[in-house]
């Protein structure tokens, strides 16, 4: 039995979205269907609304309704220094820390040759450029998540930029707050090892 047409489009623009399968998307349908309408409406609006208003920040290629964004528009940031994050959902991360008051630049991706992707596919030519203009800046902190292809893009960055006189600097990783280091696996003990801190 096949489904009436209404539902069955649903089910495949569910599909469409990460790490949604084919039962996912049905249960999602028919969640939807049994929404009251104005709700339906209001999440149809949001994703129109977020399709339409946002856009890339011409400087650091975050996220924004304006341009330059917020963060690069704010002259009381530290202007000194600039972390590389792979997302615009990492920016955010790192904001609710409150503990970061310098700058981003997002480079929507990472190296992985694998996938075909190399360093004309990321936002890595705009970083060139901004640190080629702006003097201010002293320090990179690369913060790729800690995998191979996050690794891979941190190397590669530290090679380009190192020659400018650029100081390229490395998130910590290792073990997690409230963590067993028998519980670890070994590339994390490496890392915990590698970044260790004075006390």
């Amino acid at each position: 039995m096949q489904y009436p047409e209404p539902i069955a489009q649903l089910i495949d623009s569910y599909t469409k979205l990460p790490g949604i399968g084919q039962k996912s998307a049905t249960r999602l349908a028919f969640f939807t269907l049994g929404m009251d309408e104005e709700d339906v409406t209001g999440f149809a609006q949001a994703l129109i609304a977020a399709k339409r208003d946002l856009h890339f920040c011409s400087i650091c290629g975050n996220i924004t309704e304006s341009d330059p964004c917020v963060i690069c528009a704010d002259p009381t940031r530290d202007q000194t220094e600039v972390l590389v994050v792979e997302q615009a959902k990492d920016v955010m991360a790192m904001e609710n820390t409150r503990e970061y008051h310098g700058l981003y630049h997002v480079l929507h991706g990472v190296l992985s040759p694998l996938e075909g992707k190399g360093p004309d596919d990321i936002n890595i030519a705009s970083l060139v450029t901004r640190l080629q203009t702006n003097e201010a800046i002293t320090e990179v902190i690369v913060a790729t998540n800690a995998n191979s292809e996050g690794e891979a893009t941190a190397m590669y960055l530290s090679r380009l930029l190192k020659p400018a006189g650029i100081k390229v600097t490395r998130l910590a990783h290792g073990l997690a707050v409230g963590s067993d280091i028998d519980y670890a696996d070994e590339m994390t003990l490496i890392k915990a090892v590698e970044g260790r801190t004075e006390l």
